[in-house]
């Protein structure tokens, strides 16, 4: 019995950490869906992980550069590696790049949010 109890535990502080981490893809969303996305992540998190493999890593770089070019994001770590993948095609692992970027809200985050909100409501014609 302890050892299901244990490992039930180590599956919730897994799924814990997992909560603030957006897989990007290169082609399933639009790259500003990432954008939004990882601003929310941050107003409930305050901080958020980005990760990507091969032709998505650019689009991982795209989303955090642009968080924090707009002042809304302060990188915290970068995570490189390569994971193997099978390939369906052929049959044989495939080496793919993977990258995470954690990035951090920063001190007027939550300023610069009020702002846009503000923003887009009254660009709605609502007050």
């Amino acid at each position: 019995m302890e050892e299901i109890t244990e490992g039930l535990n180590n599956i919730n502080i897994a799924e814990t950490q997992k909560k603030n981490r957006i897989q990007v893809s290169n082609t399933k969303k639009p790259l500003f869906f990432y954008v939004n996305l990882a601003k929310r992540y941050m107003q409930q998190h305050n901080d958020v992980e980005l990760s990507g493999l091969g032709m998505a890593i650019s689009t991982v770089v795209s989303v955090a550069e642009i968080l924090k070019n707009n002042g809304f994001a302060v990188e915290k770590k970068i995570m490189t590696s390569t994971v193997e993948i099978k390939d369906d095609s052929r049959g044989w692992p495939v080496q793919k790049a993977k990258i995470g970027v954690v990035l951090g809200k920063t001190a007027n985050f939550d300023e610069l949010m009020a702002v846009a909100q503000e923003a887009r409501e009254n660009g709605n014609g609502e007050e």
